[in-house]
C-alpha cells in the first residue's frame, strides 16, 4: 500500500492583485478560468502519483473561492478520485471574505471541504484600503457566520501586523475583533516587503510609513500574549490554534514530509530514487494550459535535493514549530553557541526555540546546521 501524502492545489486567480502580494496570482476572469480548471483536472487525473492516498488536501492561491462553484468542486472531485482520502482527512480552501456566499460555502462543505482559511488581514477599513483588499471589515464577520452556518468546524483567520501606519493599539484592536469571532485557528504574520510588488516600489520611494523594528517586535509579543490568554496554543512561530485544531496540512510542510502540487505555479516535493525531488509548475495560466493540453512537461524547474539541502530545510522548517527538532539533527557546537545567547533550549531529546529565540530563527538555524 502506498503511503498517504499531502496534496496541494493552486488556483491562481484573484479579483485583484494586492500591493504586498508576491504569490502566483492573476486578476483574470472569463474563459481562462474555465480552461485552467479543466487543465488542472486533467493534470490530476493523469498524475503519476494517482492512487496514492491523500493525507491532507489544501486549495490555495490566488483565491480558490473566486472561481465558479462548479469549477471548484470539479477540481476537488478529481483530487478525491485520484487520491482517495486516508481516513478522516483535513480538506482546506483559502477564501477571500469578499468573494464567498452562504450557498457556495454550503456546497463546498457538502462536497468534502471541512476547513476554511479566510484572508482577513485587518478589520480596520484604512488598512484594507492600503493593502488594496477587495473586502470590507464587515465581510469578515459575514464570511465567518456563513462558514459556521454551512457546518465548518475549523475556521482560520489570516491577519497581518506591521502595516503602513499601524500602531500597537490598532493591532490589538484587530486581535480583539478576531477573537470575538471565535476562530479555531489564527495565522498572524508580519508584513514582509517582497521584490516585484507595488509595495516594494513604494517602499523604495519612501512612500510606506512602516513601524520600526522595535514596534514590530512589540506587536509580535502582543500576538503571543493575547493568544495565550485566550487559550490558543502557539504551535508555530506565526500560528496559533485551539487544542487539536492545528493546520495538519501545513504541519506536513514544517515536518519536511513529501507533498504533491497541482495547478499553475504549484510546488511539489516527492520521493524519488536518491532523495526528494522538488518541482515547480509553469506559472502563467495560459502557458500551463497549453502544456497540459499539448502533453508537454508541466514543471518548468525541478531538482533533487542534496543531503545538505535536505538537512538545512528540515531544521529550518522544524525549528519554526514549538516542538522543535531532534537533538541529533543539529550541531552540538552550534547548539551550545545559541543556547548561551538564550535563543534555544533542550527538552528531552529535542531542541526548540525560546520565546526570545523566535525573533532570531534564521540565525539560529544557520548555527545549528
Amino acid at each position: 500500500m502506498l503511503d498517504p501524502i499531502a496534496v496541494y492545489v493552486h488556483i491562481p486567480f484573484c479579483p485583484s492583485k494586492c500591493g504586498y502580494c508576491d504569490f502566483n496570482s492573476y486578476a483574470q476572469t472569463g474563459e481562462i478560468q474555465t480552461e485552467t480548471t479543466h487543465a488542472i483536472v486533467r493534470e490530476i487525473l493523469t498524475s503519476p502519483h494517482a492512487g496514492r492516498p491523500a493525507k491532507t488536501i489544501f486549495f490555495g492561491g490566488g483565491t480558490p473561492t473566486f472561481i465558479a462553484q462548479d469549477e471548484l468542486l470539479l477540481i476537488l472531485d478529481a483530487v478525491l478520485r485520484t487520491h482517495p482520502p486516508a481516513g478522516e482527512i483535513e480538506v482546506t480552501s483559502e477564501a477571500n471574505p469578499g468573494t464567498v456566499d452562504a450557498a457556495k460555502f454550503a456546497a463546498m462543505r457538502s462536497a468534502g471541504f471541512n476547513r476554511i482559511s479566510l484572508g482577513a488581514q485587518s478589520f480596520v477599513p484604512d488598512d484594507l484600503i492600503r493593502l488594496e483588499r477587495v473586502h470590507a471589515a464587515d465581510d469578515i464577520t459575514r464570511a465567518v457566520s456563513a462558514a459556521r452556518d454551512a457546518g465548518f468546524l475549523n475556521i482560520n483567520l489570516d491577519l497581518m501586523f506591521a502595516l503602513p501606519g499601524q500602531t500597537r493599539r490598532g493591532w490589538q484592536s484587530n486581535l480583539d475583533r478576531a477573537l470575538a469571532l471565535q476562530p479555531d485557528h489564527l495565522s498572524l504574520y508580519c508584513l514582509t516587503i517582497e521584490p516585484n510588488t507595488s509595495f516594494y516600489r513604494k517602499h523604495l520611494r519612501g512612500e510606506l510609513n512602516l513601524p520600526n523594528d522595535e514596534a514590530q517586535v512589540a506587536m509580535y509579543e502582543d500576538c503571543v500574549r493575547t493568544m495565550s490568554t485566550a487559550g490558543y496554543e502557539h504551535y508555530e512561530i506565526s500560528n496559533f490554534a485551539k487544542p487539536g485544531q492545528e493546520c495538519r496540512h501545513n504541519l506536513e510542510y514544517w515536518r519536511h514530509h513529501p507533498y504533491i502540487g497541482y495547478g499553475p505555479g504549484a510546488v511539489g516535493c516527492v520521493p524519488v530514487e536518491g532523495g526528494m525531488m522538488r518541482y515547480t509548475n509553469l506559472k502563467l495560466p495560459q502557458r500551463y494550459v497549453a502544456a497540459v493540453n499539448g502533453g508537454s512537461p508541466i514543471p518548468f524547474e525541478s531538482e533533487v535535493l542534496t543531503p545538505e539541502q535536505t538537512q538545512l530545510e528540515r531544521v529550518m522548517l522544524g525549528m519554526r514549530l514549538s516542538e522543535g527538532v531532534p537533538m541529533d539533527w543539529v550541531s552540538a557546537t552550534g547548539f551550545e553557541k545559541v543556547r548561551q545567547q538564550g535563543w534555544v533550549e533542550r527538552a528531552d531529546d529535542r531542541v526548540r526555540l525560546t520565546a526570545a529565540g523566535k525573533h532570531y530563527c534564521s540565525t539560529v538555524v544557520l548555527e545549528l546546521c
